[in-house]
């Protein structure tokens, strides 16, 4: 039997899974890695933290499998995106990386746009966001200069653990897509946007598509491992293109929800000349010559760790949401807002904080727990609204991963949010999954990538969603989309407080 390696460097962890040919999992690592917020709206890790804990996690699982060192024929990476990381002369990182849930650039985002302007969405289709890689090298660029001046090159986080497994240095096209400095329909570097805040284009690594083999393994990372020296390294993609290839989302018409740290609603598109003005992110996919449309919600699993680790510590998620099924829907008039780290899609507004509205004497902690899964879902709504409005009405199927698809509550709670068919998948993989599918095709096993998808992913169950209850919810949404433009002006007040 021969296998592949998915490796997902994830905010919190990596996760390794190994693939046979028939897409049957052998078996999976994790390894955890610590986040570093020195200040209010900073956060950062350790890039070496990643190398060190995906070399682990790899040697636990080809130790723990018993598999021979050439049966592993290709690793490929799916990561977490948007991330800064500055590379040095002696081949490593030369400051911590600054990550996507980071707010402290929103002076450089607005830098950004008084100079772009408009040019700035019609060469990236993408409005200056902090959570963006740009504006994050800018910072640097303004408050490290001595730091700045030592880099040789930036790449994003997978790239990074990728270059260090195989001393080739390079960044592909569904992750670039993400740093504001990519001419996404033209697939290069955007030497306009380089010029106009004075970076040289030798920071930015030489650009390669998601399938490309972009070599084989050093020496001492292979021996520490367990791999053969001659086994093929993918690319990868980015964490949602990815998520989206292990979801068999690579057709028109196909659309995931995410459930993670974040949260991601996603479409797929094949027309590059589609234009959303930054009102939804456009992206290029890990599928050649393909893109995807996505709306995110920046505190998505996020805000149901914040509230069981808040209000619930000593319990299990599943033990906390036990009691959630007895509460009606609509929570008896309580609703949330999950801005806990301001908002992406549909306000960008990093200012932005979350609240629970409603709340009287009747509410117990099963209505809070029922209101914070609402609210999550409510927040991808926005962005799944947004889609229909803007020519993707033939959404009505939905693949759900992540979080959101380990609660059968909480599936049926998205197709009647949505008001669509929500899609449970067999063996629920998430990005680590989408990248063995790209060292899968890399190697050669399918013709084509939807043979791949057709093969390695299954279909669990469906719910439809229920008549009734899309009634319900829909009066609620309209209630749920008034609250941010009512408590924005007093959250802005209140921030000179935190």
């Amino acid at each position: 039997m021969e296998y592949v390696l998915g490796i997902d460097l994830g905010t919190s962890s990596v996760k390794v899974v190994l693939v046979d040919e028939k897409g049957s999992v052998s078996g999976e690592a994790v390894r955890e890695y610590e986040l570093f917020q020195p200040q209010a709206g900073y956060s950062e890790q350790n890039p070496e933290d990643w190398v060190t804990q995906t070399l682990s996690a790899v040697a636990e699982l080809t130790e723990k499998v018993s598999i021979s060192p050439q049966s592993v024929k290709g690793i490929s990476f799916s990561g977490q995106m948007h991330g800064l990381v500055l590379v040095g002369d002696k081949g490593h990182s030369i400051r911590p990386a600054i990550l996507w849930n980071d707010t402290r650039t929103t002076s450089q985002c607005q830098e950004i746009v008084d100079v772009l302007g408009n040019r700035l969405l019609d060469i990236t289709k993408n409005k200056s966001l902090e959570g963006f890689t740009l504006p994050k090298l800018l910072w640097v660029k303004q408050h490290e200069p001595e730091i700045y001046e030592k880099a040789i090159a930036f790449v994003l986080p997978k790239d990074y653990v990728r270059y260090r497994l195989t001393g080739a240095l390079h960044m592909e096209y569904s992750d670039a897509a993400g740093t504001l400095l990519l001419d996404v329909t033209n697939k290069e570097w955007s030497e306009e946007i380089c010029s106009a805040f004075s970076i040289s284009a030798a920071l930015c690594p030489e650009l390669v598509s998601s399938f490309d083999c972009v070599g084989t393994l050093l020496p001492e990372m292979a021996s520490s491992m367990g791999l053969a020296e001659e086994t093929k390294v993918f690319a990868g993609g980015a964490d949602n293109a990815c998520g989206a290839l292990g979801a068999g989302i690579v057709n028109d018409g196909a659309a995931l929800c995410s459930i993670g740290t974040s949260g991601v609603l996603l479409s797929y598109e094949e027309k590059k000349e589609q234009d959303f003005r930054g009102i939804l992110h456009f992206f290029n996919h890990a599928k050649p010559n393909s893109y995807y449309l996505m709306g995110v919600t920046l505190a998505a699993g996020y805000s149901l760790s914040w509230f069981k680790n808040t209000f619930a510590k000593e319990k299990k998620f599943e033990e906390m949401l036990q009691g959630v099924s007895s509460v009606p829907i609509g929570s008896n008039g309580l609703l949330f807002t999950p801005y806990l780290a301001g908002e992406r899609t549909p306000y960008a507004d990093s200012n932005i904080r979350a609240s629970f509205i409603g709340m009287d004497g009747s509410h117990s902690f099963d209505h809070f727990a029922r209101a914070v899964l609402e609210g999550i879902t409510f927040s991808l709504h926005d962005s799944l609204e947004l889609m229909r409005t803007t020519g993707k009405k033939e959404i009505n199927k939905i693949i759900s991963i992540g979080g959101g698809a380990k609660s059968e509550l909480w599936l049926q709670m998205q197709a009647d949010i949505f008001n669509a068919t929500i899609v449970k998948l067999t063996s629920e993989q998430g990005p680590a999954l989408g990248a063995a599918i790209i060292a899968a095709v890399g190697c050669g096993w399918f013709d084509t990538i939807e043979d791949c998808t057709e093969t390695f992913i299954q279909y669990e169950k469906e719910f439809s969603p229920i008549p009734e209850n899309v009634i319900v919810y829909e009066e609620i949404y309209q209630i749920y989309k008034d609250i941010y433009q009512q408590t924005k002006e007093l959250n802005q007040r209140l921030h000179v407080f935190r």
